[in-house]
């Protein structure tokens, strides 16, 4: 703990001093802000968090995997539909309100001076981030080898949408990597799992298995990421620790269903069945253990580091979720995805409102955390 202290001190001088180590006017009226943590005790409520947020997010995450594939038949198409649209609207509010909002917050307190105070760092860090992301996810589609089993399965978000739609799935097959139009069979029901996170595949790019798999280990990345900062967050809390604790609770578990439906339509071959089960607990244990962590080290860390350490992977965090919200999940399910391109307009403006739903209530959540 002692290094992780000194790496933290070290980084808040260097962002609140100038270039020439002399500390800037406007140091002078941050003098009187508080360097320490807002933490006021209540040890035995902080601990039951931890348990209480790792059973709502690994129930989030977990769950819809699980069902996909021991209950499919008892659970009516039109609840994947909701599932899937919902979470991607949880996921989008989460990139601007618990995130973009938060980043600003922090990194523009009175209470931080110098370079840091100098330039708008939170949209530029997410900038750079979303085209980071964009890159990497660029590359992969052309160089990434991710061999696709031969005993991939049929996904087992395939179902029909009872009571949604009853539009046949577009003939794209001829468009298709994996086999010659004429020997694959029609299907008279939109198949959810066969895509890229959940669209169905328009052209070879995004038919790859890399693709596929750039695109779920970069939401998950995401979540993670932002997770763990909450959970610190949540740690070092004072006043507020209660209403924050019931609202992240909500805010995990909402957040991991996003995470779960995802990963329950994604099309994992048998080799890697235990994989979607794998991310959704590594997305579960993320908040349980940096709230352990945060109460380890609440000693060393001063309001400052903690502003300055949440407001910079706050912004990261903004960046890869805005990418994967408005590029995978919005634009790629609504613009390329043939089969809601050819759908009535009665199922575009339910899933267009389930998705708003899913955004709002996230937001709702943002007047407390």
């Amino acid at each position: 703990m002692p290094f992780l202290s000194e790496v933290l001190r070290l980084a808040t001088r260097a962002v609140t001093e100038g270039s020439d180590g002399e500390v800037g006017p406007a140091a002078v009226v941050a003098e009187g802000c508080d360097s320490s943590i807002d933490y006021d005790g209540r040890v035995g409520l902080r601990i039951s968090s931890i348990f209480v947020i790792l059973v709502g997010s690994t129930f989030g995450a977990v769950f819809p995997v699980w069902a996909s594939r021991h209950h499919r038949k008892a659970i009516p198409g039109w609840v994947w539909f909701i599932a899937k649209y919902f979470g991607s609207g949880v996921i989008v509010a989460t990139a601007f309100i618990h995130l973009l909002a938060p980043a600003n917050d922090a990194l523009r307190d009175p209470c931080l001076t110098g370079p840091i105070t100098e330039y708008p760092w939170v949209e530029g860090i997410a900038l750079m981030t979303v085209f980071m992301l964009f890159f990497v996810e660029l590359m992969a589609m052309r160089y990434a080898h991710f061999t696709e089993p031969a005993d991939r399965p049929v996904p087992s978000g395939r179902r029909d949408l009872e009571g949604i739609d009853t539009l046949p799935k577009p003939d794209l097959e001829a468009t298709s990597y994996e086999t010659p139009r004429s020997s694959r069979p029609r299907s008279s029901s939109h198949q959810p799992g066969d895509d890229h996170l959940g669209h169905v595949r328009t052209h070879a790019d995004m038919n790859s298995y890399a693709a596929q798999m750039t695109a779920v280990f970069i939401l998950e990345f995401g979540v993670v990421f932002h997770s763990i900062f909450i959970g610190l967050t949540l740690a070092v809390a004072g006043e507020e620790f209660n209403t924050l604790y019931v609202v992240l609770v909500f805010h995990q578990t909402f957040e991991g269903l996003g995470l779960g439906s995802r990963l329950a339509m994604v099309g994992w071959p048998a080799g890697r069945r235990w994989t979607p089960y794998l991310l959704g607990i590594i997305y579960g244990l993320a908040t349980p253990i940096s709230i352990a962590i945060g109460l380890g080290i609440r000693a060393q860390i001063g309001n400052r580091t903690g502003l300055i350490v949440n407001g910079v992977f706050d912004s990261i965090s903004a960046g890869i979720l805005l990418y994967t919200g408005l590029v995978e999940l919005m634009a790629h399910e609504f613009m390329f995805n043939e089969y809601m391109r050819q759908a009535s307009i009665k199922v575009v403006l339910a899933a267009f409102g389930i998705m708003s739903l899913g955004a709002g209530l996230m937001a709702l959540l943002g007047k407390w955390a």
